[in-house]
């Protein structure tokens, strides 16, 4: 009988580590890059505002391709990092779907890894920024854009509403908060 058991349990533990799925692309960023202090919560707090309503980055491709890279970001973050244990499932899952859903308007290949998107998204923004357009165009034309540089830069300069970029980051962001209401979902 415990011959049986011993081998029911190691069976059981077998089937339990096989169930782990490994963790999302997760890309690595420069200290400073979404804030002085803390590049995950402003990455979270640039993504909630940016994509609360499209008008914030109307005709502002930076902030565009900015948030864009925070979501793409945020979602290995928040599920690769032990720091965000405490952030709900759901919105690990949901900010999963909004990197799906922002890289689809975008055009960005699904498969594409996330450090090569991110890199690509801050570098345009970085260039835009300070008024070297050729190059900002030129970052465009990486392969993990399926659209022509021209119709990507027409997107981040108009984004529409991406729902679940708003939910997923609006409940990071508060999740994230000191005392926010992090797991009571």
């Amino acid at each position: 009988m415990l011959v049986r058991l011993t081998a029911v349990l190691a069976c059981l533990a077998l089937a339990a580590c096989a169930a782990v799925a490994p963790p999302p692309d997760t890309a690595q960023l420069l200290p400073g890059t979404f804030g002085l202090f803390d590049n995950d919560v402003g990455a979270a707090n640039l993504a909630s505002w940016a994509f609360a309503s499209p008008a914030r980055t109307r005709n502002d491709p930076v902030d565009a391709a900015r948030a864009s890279a925070a979501v793409d970001f945020l979602a290995g973050e928040l599920s690769s990092n032990p720091r965000w244990v405490m952030v709900s499932p759901l919105t690990k899952q949901g900010m999963l779907q909004a990197r799906a859903d922002v890289r689809r308007v975008l055009g960005v290949a699904p498969n594409a890894p996330s450090q090569i998107v991110v890199n690509v998204l801050l570098q345009f923004s970085a260039a835009w920024q300070f008024g070297n357009q050729p190059a900002a165009m030129q970052v465009f034309a990486a392969p993990v854009f399926t659209l022509p540089p021209q119709q990507t830069l027409q997107v981040v300069s108009n984004l529409p509403y991406i729902q679940s970029a708003n939910v997923a980051s609006m409940d990071a962001a508060r999740e994230m908060l000191p005392g926010g209401d992090s797991g009571r979902r």
